[in-house]
Order: C-alpha cells, then structure tokens, then sequence
C-alpha cells in the first residue's frame, strides 16, 4: 500500500518518481562507536602534545592530530581504517577515514619542524598518503607507483619530511583516489609560522568541503557518483550537526576553506561580513592582490583561508551559495510540480491511495518541517528549529556566531536582538505613513 509516508518521499508527493521507501533501509549497527568529537557544541578538546593556546587551530565537529617528540622531530601516527559516522542526526554512514574521524584529525606544525608520520593501513586495500602543497623530498611524496610501493593492508610505512614553509595544506590518498577520497579520506594539515604575525586574538578554523551520494535508507555513499550529490558537509557534518564557529566583537576569525571534492567546486558566503583570501594552497596572497569580498569559490582540490574582523554581533549563515548544496538528501530528479492546479486531486487520488497528499505545487519551503515519517538512516530536507521557527537550510550550512563576550569555544546559543532590531509585519499606520498601497 503506498501511504503519504512513500509520496512524500518518493517524489510522487511532487509529481510522482521512484520510491526511496523502497530501498534498503539499513539501521546503525549496534554498538557502533560514537565520536566524542562530533558531538554538537563541544568545546574542541586538544590533543595530548598540542599547544592549544591562541592562534591554535579549531577543527569544528573534529580534532587534531597528537604528536610526540622524540630527539627533536614531531612523531605522528596516522591509521588509515572504516569508519562510522554520523553525519547528521538520523544518517550513519560507514565510510573510510583516518583514526577515527572523516576527515582526518588535522596536522598542526610549526615552520622549520622536522617530522616523521608513521601511517597504518587497516583498510581492506592497499593506500598511500600524499601531502598535498607540501615542499618534501621525492621520495616522500606519496604517489603509488610513482614515488613510493602502496602500502599493503596490514603495514605500516614512515614518512619523514621538514616543513620548510608555513601555509595551510591537505593529505589524501594517492592510491585508488577516486574510491578513497569519495568515501572520506581527506584531512588538512596546517603548519604555523615561526614568528607569530597576528596584533590581535585569532579565531582560527579548519573546514573541509566535501559531497556524498547517499540514497535514503542507505548507509554506504556511493563513491562511483559523479553527478547528483545529495548530502553535502562541512568536516563531515550537514546542519544541523555543523558545530558553530564562534567569536568575540574585535576577533579576527581565520577560516581553512579546503576542497578535495570530489567533483564540484563552493561558492562560500558569509552574511554580515566582507572578507580577504590571504592564503592558497600555493602560498600567501600578497596584500595588494586582496580585495574584500562575500564570496569564494573553493575549487575541487584547492584550499582558500580567508580572515575578517568579527565587527557585527549575531548569527550569521555561512555556507554554500549552491542552492542544492544546502539541502539535505533530497532527491533532485522529481517532476516540477511548481503552479500545477491540484483542486480535487487529493480526494480522487485518496479513494485509491489511502494518505495520499499532494505537496509540492505551491513551493517546498515547509516540507522539511512537516515531520513526516521517512525511511530509516535518512535525513530528507530535515532543517532544524530556530528561534524564529523551522530553518530548512541543511547541508553545508553553519553559522558564525559572534558576541560581545564569549566563554570557551562553544555553542552560546542564538543571538539576543535588541529591541526593534527584527524585521517584523508591518503595521497599516506604518504603511499609510509611507504611502505603501497593498491591492
């Protein structure tokens, strides 16, 4: 029996298409580990032999990567293994990542730090670890069959390599790229200069780009898609489990754009702010080569860090300006139903299909609000409450979140307007004031 449940999220709610209700409709194993990190409005913890005063790097929804030193050089350990992880609330995928996380714990050094990074393999093939931007030795470079044997399941490899410029980079796999990346293995490194350059507090962040294909009631993405991605995420995370990135009045807030796609390009824009692009992966921008602006385009396999000084109090939308981009795990082959007369349809229809509802032909701004049941380990179009009502943003969607006074990292809650500060109905004598005639 198809019931509102199946339209809905079929497509037959918008016109009729294939049922989702119909797929696989896998359940989170139990017992399936729980990241500590991914938990929404935690403080970033940092990790044992991390200096985690400011300047330090925040990897919202994530963590860094501890090291240890031994005769002078920066000993770290990277485990390339599955990993489960909640992408939203109500999507668990099994993906791959590195010790734990998708994406990767990032990489923090310092200018001039010479370090060893041991990498395990316990994926069910073969890997290796390119570090990307970076200036190393050839032989360290990570690129299977070229510069180095793939590293078999099982084993573990060194790297050794000295950071000789400062500048935000990545790492990803060079072996099986298209699987490996797609399903998650990607990571940023970030290495700081020598001398500290900064004159006032820094709110410095960390955001991997990335796009799954997941069909609804699936948990493994699809790592073969090369079009019609329908969950998109910042470290990993869709809204509402995007972690804020949070300042004072007078910060200047530092944001690690990096995108290993892996197919498309982000605009990303932020509300109430102008920025400059100081930094690529190549290198600094000089000064005279930055001009303010709202958006950047963060292409597939590129890092953009922007800064601007936290100014304006409140919440301000950060995300990307791809429309599809910031909706969760809708289906984007269904019928345009925009404008279509359904007078009668629904009792017609009802007759033979018991919970039949048609929605759809007068927009879809509430659909995600509605609360319809939905298969299992799928979000579609889920939004999230907000203190005006339902936003039905999701995706790669986060908000900065900027106050007078802040204590510690995390979520402050929504922003407290001052009176008369939100845009409200106006009212007839404030119409006829201004000589507003509504027909």
């Amino acid at each position: 029996m198809i019931s509102r449940r199946n339209i809905l999220l079929s497509g037959a709610a918008l016109g009729g298409a294939t049922l989702l209700a119909q797929q696989a409709q896998a359940q989170p194993r139990p017992g399936a580990p729980a990241n500590p990190a991914s938990r929404p409005g935690a403080a970033p913890q940092a990790p044992a032999g991390r200096d985690a005063g400011p300047g330090r790097v925040i990897t919202p929804n994530g963590a860094s990567l501890p090291w240890k030193l031994v005769d002078g050089v920066k000993v770290f350990h990277l485990i390339a293994e599955p990993v489960v992880r909640e992408i939203a609330p109500g999507l668990t995928v099994d993906c791959w990542g590195y010790n734990g996380l998708t994406p990767g714990p990032t990489i923090e050094a310092t200018e001039g730090d010479r370090c060893r990074f041991y990498v395990t393999n316990k994926l069910p093939e073969e890997t290796a670890v390119h570090w990307h931007g970076v200036f190393l030795p050839n032989g360290m470079d990570g690129v299977s069959g070229v510069t180095q044997k793939p590293i078999p399941p099982g084993q573990t490899f060194r790297y050794e390599l000295t950071f000789t410029k400062a500048g935000t980079f990545m790492y990803h796999p060079h072996f099986d790229e298209m699987i490996q990346i797609a399903l998650g293995m990607t990571g940023m490194i970030v290495v700081h200069p020598r001398a500290r350059r900064e004159t006032r507090r820094v709110r410095d962040y960390a955001l991997m780009l990335h796009e799954w294909q997941i069909p609804a009631g699936t948990r493994r993405p699809n790592p073969l898609a090369m079009s019609d991605f329908n969950v998109l995420t910042f470290n990993s995370k869709a809204f509402p489990a995007t972690e804020p990135l949070v300042a004072e009045v007078g910060d200047l807030v530092r944001i690690r754009l990096g995108n290993l796609g892996p197919m498309d390009h982000h605009p990303i824009h932020i509300h109430g702010h102008a920025f400059r692009v100081v930094e690529t992966d190549g290198g600094p921008v000089p000064r005279a080569a930055q001009w303010p602006e709202t958006t950047v385009l963060v292409p597939t396999g590129a890092v953009r860090v922007i800064e601007f000084v936290a100014d304006a109090p409140g919440d301000w939308p950060f995300h990307c300006h791809m429309t599809h981009h910031v909706m969760n795990q809708m289906g984007h082959d269904v019928p345009n139903m925009i404008g279509v007369d359904v007078r009668g349809l629904d009792q017609k229809l009802g007759k033979h299909l018991p919970g039949y509802m048609t929605m759809g032909h007068t927009g879809m701004g509430h659909m995600g609000a509605m609360g319809m049941p939905a298969p299992g380990n799928s979000i579609p179009m889920q939004g999230a409450p907000g203190p005006f009502g339902h936003i039905d943003m999701g995706g790669m969607f986060t908000l900065v979140k900027i106050r007078e006074r802040l204590t510690g990292n995390g979520d402050p809650g929504w922003y407290q307007h001052p009176p008369g500060t939100v845009a409200d109905v106006a009212s007839e004598d404030e119409l006829r004031r201004d000589g507003i005639e509504i027909g």
